[in-house]
């Protein structure tokens, strides 16, 4: 499902909207029928820089998944150091509770500057991860939305919203939080000296494993080519690739087991997960574009996750030439980290 219909501001769920669909049977009608309904699961909110510049044969880009990007200052000051042309975003909210009950990427752009582009991933129905309903317990969500994006100083063009599944796993709180939606890739093209270049900001189911990431990668390559065929392609994203299927991850020792027969397998996972091989046939590198075996997770201020870490974000090219591939630090002026993951980081130049 390709979505390219674009609106300057989206159409936020009441709360009364939210509240009915939690009082409805947890079946997979309900479900249906919350999805269909929810009109901001079906545009794309985009605003234009308001002086947007031109890109010459070169642009550094950048991607992070934010965290629901609650550190607003020390974010922006993060990001805004990295002399990004254009960032590539997922984890950000808009209306929860968690982050102030602000509209996360529209605020960052503002303080840079520059224009936005965002979709919506899921509509929480709650207040989020076990963590953060203790943590907000009472306090409302203004809109409960989640999703990704880019934010730029150049034309973002033919923005689109990607959905890479809609199975509804999320609808019944097995996860221990209940939304409405599915993972997405967020598109848009930029031009470098002219010629376009499509960009995808991916986010990756993490409660499946090598399999279901298979079939996510191979929906994500046939939207984009339907989408912009022909187009050299940076995707950049989290990608969840732990190399273990959930069912596997859960069974105590496993991981230790795993690491044990082949230390690196986590932050060199490509033997075990098999999207490698498919974005390899369809022509994408990630050699030139990524630091290899550098892992891309790290811990929060409250002591989670807990190592080992894997490299789980990448970023993929096909038809352009890569350099200054590199992993910065997602940390504040003060060293104190300001998401689980790392910002990625590449030029690109079209070969």
């Amino acid at each position: 499902m390709r979505v390219t219909k674009t609106t300057d501001r989206l159409k936020l769920p009441s709360e009364a909207e939210r509240a009915g669909i939690l009082a409805a049977p947890v079946v997979a009608t309900s479900f249906r029928k919350a999805f269909d309904s929810i009109s901001a699961l079906h545009c794309v909110e985009v605003r234009a820089p308001a002086d947007a510049r031109a890109l010459g044969q070169r642009a550094r880009i950048a991607f992070w998944n934010a965290e629901r990007l609650k550190y607003e200052a020390a974010s922006a000051e993060l990001l805004g150091g990295l002399g990004a042309d254009v960032l590539m975003l997922c984890e950000l909210d808009l209306g929860m509770i968690r982050s102030q009950n602000r509209h996360t990427i529209r605020d960052l752009a503002d303080t840079l500057g520059q224009g936005y582009v965002f979709g919506v991933e899921f509509v929480e129905l709650g207040l989020g991860d076990l963590r953060e309903q203790k943590a907000f317990a009472g306090q409302p969500n203004e809109a409960g939305l989640h999703g990704g994006g880019f934010v730029s100083g150049a034309m973002l063009e033919r923005p689109a919203l990607v959905r890479l599944e809609t199975s509804g796993r999320w609808f019944d709180g097995a996860f221990h939080e209940r939304r409405v939606g599915g993972r997405i890739a967020m598109l848009a093209e930029i031009r470098l000296a002219g010629a376009r270049v499509l960009l995808a900001s991916v986010h990756y189911e993490s409660h499946t494993g090598p399999a279901d990431r298979l079939v996510q990668t191979e929906k994500l390559l046939a939207e984009i080519d339907a989408h912009s065929p022909g187009v050299p392609v940076l995707i950049g994203g989290d990608f969840n690739t732990n190399t273990l299927e959930r069912e596997e991850r859960i069974v105590p020792g496993a991981v230790d087991r795993a690491l044990a027969a082949d230390p690196q397998r986590l932050v060199s996972p490509m033997h075990y997960e098999p999207m490698f091989d498919l974005l390899a046939r369809n022509g994408y590198d990630w050699a030139g574009c990524n630091a290899m075996g550098v892992a891309t997770q790290r811990t929060r201020p409250d002591g989670t996750p807990e190592p080992p870490f894997g490299k789980i974000d990448w970023l993929f090219s096909r038809g352009l030439n890569c350099s200054g591939a590199a992993t910065i630090p997602a940390v504040d002026s003060h060293g104190v980290a300001i998401s689980d993951h790392e910002v990625l980081a590449v030029t690109i130049e079209a070969a």
